[in-house]
């Protein structure tokens, strides 16, 4: 592979600093909201399939177990594209790739209810696989290339905290999705909610087309004094990656042991996020609107959760250092979470184990943003490929878990789904008492930048 220049790469003059209320807001939190607002609205998208799964059974004539593979085609699409749309955003740039993925992911939603006008049966089933999975092909550089534009955009020290408020708000589009399509569902129908829902995201991508860029040196707006603030060294170009440099990448001995890990903890997220809704219904008795309520909670303590994991793993790794700083979250946390897992579904009162899917649920989620940042240090440069790769190991936990979990909830064993999620969750903190981010990533002598 070659780098990739254009007109998108050439440094803009830096323009002085002006005061006023605007110029104290520097442009690289406008660029955080961003990345916060497209994360909250891949969390959105992906939801239908499973929150309007109840009506959806009887009126398609689908099964539970045909819906969970629905869900399971976006998730293998999803971890598919991981890797290879952290290398194309790392040589496009996430200006192109946000717009790009955008658009196609808001089309193949549309096909969620668009679809069973045109057809019916195993085609309407094939047909909503198809779209499902691209919608995850589509969704799949998000997270990694969100990660790029922090490591550009961002101090070292602020990466956990960006990182984990930026996951706050993924959950949020969790909690909100499920709340904001049954209200919808019963006043409207599935249908026209999905539609209302998802029209958002195709507002974003005009508003990043305008103000987004790769790096600060491109951006108008970034004065002297910012740039100064983010470190001054903020790369004017495309980062180049090779088949060679990438391949050395993908067998360091850190990164391979975060995304095991980061594997073990997404069979926990992907039960809690995907299942919970139906897991109150079917077994703890609720209706759907209050099952939808009551599902918005679980996303909500895991926005919290993933909120104070940034900001709590930041504050470790200045005392501490990034070794023990990234290492104490998970050690402590992910075995708790396995603890309240149990807990939740052994609770004999209902709302007792909605606090507890919760609580758990946050525990998982303080991991987001040292995870993310302690790959974020062993890679530096090559963030987008590196984070794409642990994020293709961790949405493996859905790709595996989910058939398993859609099988055993089809026969009634939700108690099994949970207790393999405890086990699950405390493996992956056990992990890392053997995961270093000291240890940087060094490339191939001939791949290297010059």
């Amino acid at each position: 592979m070659n780098t990739t220049t254009d007109a998108r790469a050439t440094p803009r003059p830096l323009v002085p600093s002006r005061g006023g209320l605007l110029a104290r807001v520097r442009v690289r939190w406008w660029i955080f909201a961003f990345m916060c607002a497209f994360a909250f609205m891949s969390y959105i998208l992906r939801q239908p399939v499973t929150v309007a799964a109840v009506p959806m059974m009887p009126e398609l004539h689908f099964s539970q177990f045909q819906i969970g593979m629905l869900y399971w085609a976006f998730v293998a699409g999803y971890t598919c594209f991981q890797l290879l749309g952290g290398v194309y955003g790392q040589r496009m740039g996430a200006r192109r790739c946000f717009v790009v993925i955008s658009l196609i992911a808001f089309v193949c939603v549309m096909a969620l209810p668009l679809a069973p006008s045109v057809t019916s049966g195993m085609t309407l089933f094939v047909a909503l696989m198809i779209t499902q999975s691209v919608l995850g092909v589509s969704q799949g550089p998000v997270f990694p290339v969100s990660a790029g534009v922090f490591e550009t955009w961002f101090p070292p020290p602020r990466w956990s905290l960006v990182l984990g408020v930026q996951a706050m708000f993924m959950d949020l589009g969790g909690a909100a999705a499920p709340l904001v399509l049954t209200r919808l569902m019963d006043v409207l129908g599935w249908k026209e909610a999905v539609v209302l829902t998802s029209l958002p995201a195709l507002l974003l991508v005009p508003l990043w087309a305008w103000y987004g860029r790769n790096t600060p040196r491109e951006h108008p707006k970034v004065t002297a004094e910012e740039l100064a603030e983010i470190g001054g060294s903020a790369p004017i170009g495309i980062t180049n990656i090779d088949w060679r440099r990438l391949g050395h990448l993908l067998l360091n001995r850190e990164l391979l042991l975060i995304t095991v890990s980061y594997t073990c903890m997404n069979y926990v997220f992907y039960l809690i996020l995907a299942w919970c809704f139906l897991y109150l219904i079917q077994v703890r008795n609720f209706t759907m609107l209050d099952g939808g309520l009551l599902a918005a909670l679980p996303p909500i303590g895991a926005a919290i959760g993933a909120a104070l994991g940034g900001k709590v793993g930041t504050m470790l790794v200045v005392r501490y250092g990034p070794r023990w700083g990234f290492r104490l979250i998970p050690l402590i946390m992910l075995p708790l979470a396995g603890l309240l897992l149990i807990a939740g579904v052994r609770a004999g009162n209902p709302y007792w184990a909605v606090a507890a899917l919760t609580a758990a649920y946050g525990a998982v989620e303080t991991l987001e943003g040292p995870s993310w940042a302690a790959m974020m240090y062993v890679a530096r440069e090559d963030t987008m490929a590196a984070t794409g790769a642990l994020n293709t190991g961790g949405n493996l936990g859905g790709v595996i878990g989910i058939p398993i979990v859609a099988y055993l909830t089809d026969h009634g064993m939700w108690t099994s789904a949970f207790v393999l999620g405890a086990v699950f969750a405390t493996v992956s903190g056990l992990l890392w008492f053997w995961i270093d981010a000291t240890r940087r990533f060094e490339p191939p002598p001939a791949a290297a930048h010059a």
